[in-house]
């Protein structure tokens, strides 16, 4: 189960170094109370260059953390 949710992350990572602008979209509907314009809380370039940065150290940590716990059940088994 812990693979399964690491690989999970590991596509959500992939996705907001690729295209961080999907998962802005993808998070619109979590704004609607709080937010009356949409496109006036977009993200500048500069914005989803730091959501790249951060997903490429998010995704070094979760490849890590996958690799770790895939040797840790091998030994196990």
């Amino acid at each position: 189960m812990v693979v399964v949710l690491l690989c999970a992350f590991i596509v959500m990572g992939l996705v907001q170094v690729v295209r961080p602008q999907l998962l802005w979209k993808a998070n619109r509907p979590l704004q609607r109370p709080f937010v009356k314009d949409y496109d006036a809380t977009e993200p500048t370039k500069a914005g989803y260059t730091v959501a790249r940065v951060g997903g490429v150290i998010f995704l070094a940590v979760a490849t890590c953390m996958l690799m770790a716990t895939w040797m840790l059940i091998r030994h196990l088994t």
